[in-house]
């Protein structure tokens, strides 16, 4: 168990029911969808992964790794050098999730104008009609 899970209290009880329970407790978290897909493409070690999502700190970065990490979709290396180098890489298990990332991509995509004007709408950058 990390620090973080002995840290963390519950506000919401834990529901495991079905298979969109365990994918909301494994993928809950603003940054991990993309952390995946950027791990797949290649961007392994946590500067690279920083620069890709600016607008993320640097902890929240490290809780949401470490919580992949816990749930077995990436693995982490510690190479024994100094300063120490760090990278992390998908698991076979995390591979899985690749095609179930893009298809979700895609749809963002195909629905993108919509999307964004309802986001904006919720908003209220833009008067709702």
């Amino acid at each position: 168990m990390s620090i973080f899970a002995s840290m963390y209290e519950r506000k919401i009880p834990l529901r495991l029911n079905c298979g969109l329970d365990l994918i909301g407790e494994v993928l809950y978290g603003k940054w991990k969808i993309r952390l995946l897909w950027f791990i797949h493409e290649g961007y392994k070690r946590p500067s690279e992964l920083q620069k890709k999502i600016p607008n993320a700190s640097r902890r929240v970065l490290n809780i949401q790794l470490n919580e992949l990490e816990g749930h077995e979709l990436i693995s982490k290396k510690i190479y024994p050098v100094v300063p120490p180098k760090v990278e992390y890489s998908l698991t076979e298990f995390g591979e899985t999730l690749i095609p179930v990332i893009s298809a979700l991509g895609q749809w963002g995509d195909e629905h993108q104008e919509r999307l964004r004007h309802l986001i904006l709408k919720q908003l209220g950058i833009i008067p709702k009609s």
